[in-house]
């Protein structure tokens, strides 16, 4: 039985011969590759009164606790995966209160405990950690940022891979960590204090591990 159409056209209709595909069936592969990838999602992971994010790119955090106190110090957890300088984004999530209770308020004191693998295939000599209170910026002697530097003698400084630590205090902050090694695929531990006497609501840590030169 056949099927009455308009007339001049045929009941069955076909766009392209039988046995042809579309030509943009074949390019959508094509078309979907060059689209741009959406970049690794950023992890942000708050804890006590601040947060910890990992937003600038290079690295991950892989977890965060604690108040910031002696007792109960943040811990934070990062994977780096290459050589090159990271940087930490730090945020006040709560009301600055430089001598409220720590948890409750940003009170600018952080005791820090770093927990690094080495994910990047070469092993590092010498670790540098440097605050800045303008992104890209040395922090100053007038920003209240450092690492304890009204203290001469901390006690509390110490990594599970290096002997021996060097404080810059100017024209940087900055705190290093020598006499060591650690391998690919080990963990290395960095304890210290950063006092923010000035809270801010943001400021940074760059994270920059050295390798041999050849």
């Amino acid at each position: 039985m056949r099927i009455s159409g308009p007339s001049g056209f045929s009941s069955t209709r076909f766009f392209f011969p039988a046995g042809r595909i579309c030509p943009m069936a074949c390019l959508a592969p094509l078309l979907l590759a060059a689209l741009p990838m959406p970049a690794s999602a950023q992890t942000v992971l708050t804890t006590g009164a601040y947060s910890f994010s990992d937003e600038l790119g290079g690295f991950h955090i892989t977890g965060a606790s604690g108040n910031g106190t002696k007792d109960d110090p943040f811990v934070i957890t990062e994977e780096l995966n290459s050589a090159t300088p990271v940087t930490l984004t730090i945020r006040a999530e709560r009301p600055i209160q430089p001598f409220g209770v720590a948890g409750k308020f940003a009170t600018g004191m952080l005791k820090m405990r770093i927990d690094v693998l080495n994910n990047g295939g070469q092993g590092w000599i010498e670790f540098q950690f440097e605050l800045q209170s303008i992104l890209g910026q040395p922090s100053t002697d007038d920003d209240g940022l450092s690492f304890d530097q009204p203290n001469k003698t901390p006690d509390y400084i110490a990594s599970s891979g290096f002997a021996d630590y060097y404080r810059e205090m100017t024209p940087y902050d900055r705190l290093l960590f020598r006499d060591g090694k650690v391998d690919p695929l080990k963990t290395a531990t960095f304890d210290f204090l950063i006092t923010d006497l000035v809270p801010k609501k943001i400021f940074w840590l760059v994270q920059e591990p050295r390798i041999p030169l050849s």
